[in-house]
């Protein structure tokens, strides 16, 4: 979900394999579950490649995340008591700190974990699996995203949601979703074309 491989990098089972240090079968099976969530694309020769992202599949990719990130958080606001969102501040705060120190890695993971906290206060939640079909998608595009955030993404928008669980205000909850998906990734629409 974290888009370690770049758009349109192949890769084999045994060089995953190899590279994680496991033997091919949990690999292939994993590859396997990856191309079900087209994630990844099944090549000849035993090999995967990361899709490429067009237009077309990036605007169907954020309305996705769209629709379904904001109805997430507005459900999960009945479940937002103050340690639930001392937890999502905690993560917030994480984020914040990756992003200041410039790791792109750590800036990613705790991004996704505020996301994932916020929207899977329920164990039989049927939107977060999802969601994260859609991360699993959209995510080779996430580093590309985070390049150049600091020019388009200039507030807060996890504070922007912690301020409406807090004040239990749904519409101003789902603007802050909106807002921090458009934000973050938004702006790659126009190098698509």
């Amino acid at each position: 979900m974290s888009g370690r491989f770049p758009p349109g990098q192949a890769v084999t089972i045994r060089g995953l394999a190899e590279a994680l240090g496991v033997s091919a079968m949990p690999v292939r099976e994993a590859l396997r579950r990856l191309v079900a969530e087209r994630a990844l694309v099944l090549l000849d020769n035993r090999r995967v490649r990361v899709p490429e992202m067009t237009a077309q599949r990036f605007d169907e990719l954020f309305a996705a995340r769209t629709l379904l990130e904001s109805e997430a958080a507005a459900r999960a606001l009945p479940y937002a008591d103050a340690g639930f969102r001392q937890r999502l501040a905690v993560l917030d705060g994480r984020s914040d700190a990756a992003w200041k120190q410039g790791d792109i890695e750590a800036m990613i993971e705790t991004n996704l974990a505020f996301h994932a906290a916020l929207y899977g206060t329920r164990a039989d939640s049927v939107l977060m699996p999802l969601i994260e079909s859609v991360w699993l998608q959209i995510g080779p595009f996430m580093r590309l995203a985070l390049a150049d955030l600091e020019e388009h993404y200039r507030v807060d928008r996890h504070q922007e949601a912690l301020a409406a669980l807090a004040a239990g205000d749904e519409a101003a909850l789902r603007a802050a979703i909106e807002a921090d998906i458009r934000d973050g990734i938004g702006h790659l629409r126009a190098q698509l074309g």
